[in-house]
């Protein structure tokens, strides 16, 4: 039922070279950013497969940290998306693998991003 949804950040480029590295295994990008006249001059930028649906920008000061889970098609991706997001500075909460507390099929990988959200990769199918 979420249509799209977004993060404030506290540096936009730091954040967009870790979402663009941890998004690709997931096979969405950067889609679209807004032109500064119509954010008061904040930089926002939309991630998505065939639309935007992940929004982050620096138009307000990080306040809580966030959960976000993204939807992996197979167990491959959600590897993918946690080495990437390893090697893009990424901070472990989670290494990709089963978590049968929450049901038997549920495949996924935890990382902190740049301003510590718990950013997550998961699939619900069978191997």
């Amino acid at each position: 039922m979420i249509d799209h949804t977004g993060i404030s950040v506290s540096d936009f480029e730091v954040s967009k070279a870790f979402y663009d590295k941890a998004m690709a295994p997931l096979g969405a990008s950067l889609l679209m950013t807004v032109p500064k006249e119509y954010t008061g001059g904040a930089n926002v930028g939309g991630y998505g497969r065939e639309r935007p649906v992940f929004w982050v920008s620096d138009h307000r000061k990080p306040q809580d940290r966030q959960h976000i889970a993204f939807t992996a098609r197979n167990r491959a991706e959600v590897d993918a998306f946690y080495a990437a997001a390893m090697a893009a500075g990424g901070k472990d909460n989670g290494a990709p693998g089963l978590r049968p507390h929450y049901h038997p099929d549920y495949y996924g990988a935890f990382v902190f991003d740049p301003d510590g959200n718990n950013i997550e990769a998961v699939c619900h199918s069978p191997e």
